[in-house]
């Protein structure tokens, strides 16, 4: 049976209170060994920790469809996660440092799956906290923020001014 969440309740999962709960200046240094394959950079090209280019640009992964990020040629598994329009949360991208490959069997219901990340991190709240310190910060769509009695920032703004 597939666990492949919607990307309705994954944002919903998302923006309903998931914050970063690890130490981003610990997540920092850790980071380092992630630099090996990853970088982190801004749309802008503002270079946040400079790193390789085996695996995908984290910057602002939290929010982001899986498997979307530009000029990067993914594998066939996570490929397929992401065709799902399935979003990175801090659960989800917690479940998958910690076991790759085992978290996109389990997503995909395929015992078949396979990962080109084949390092694993035991703990990676840290890490993930740091990704999330570097991140742009996050609006609520409209949508979302109707279904859940808030106003969008915009709106929040505005209000706040009048």
């Amino acid at each position: 049976m597939k666990k492949i969440l919607t990307s309705a309740a994954l944002l919903f999962a998302l923006v309903g209170g998931a914050h970063a709960e690890g130490d981003a200046a610990a997540g920092e240094k850790d980071f380092k060994k992630c630099k090996a394959c990853h970088t982190i950079a801004s749309p802008e090209g503002d270079v946040i920790f400079k790193g390789g280019k085996t695996g995908p640009n984290l910057y602002g992964i939290i929010g982001r469809q899986i498997a979307s990020a530009e000029d990067f040629k993914y594998g066939a598994s996570i490929a397929a996660l992401g065709e799902t329009g399935a979003v990175w949360t801090e659960e989800l991208l917690d479940a998958y440092i910690k076991d790759p490959k085992g978290f996109l069997k389990e997503q995909l219901g395929d015992g078949a799956a396979k990962s080109k990340m084949t390092f694993k991190w035991k703990a990676p709240e840290n890490i993930i906290a740091y990704l999330v310190s570097v991140a742009p910060a996050m609006e609520m769509p409209a949508d979302d923020a109707a279904a859940t009695g808030e106003a969008p920032a915009a709106e929040a703004d505005s209000a706040a001014s009048n």
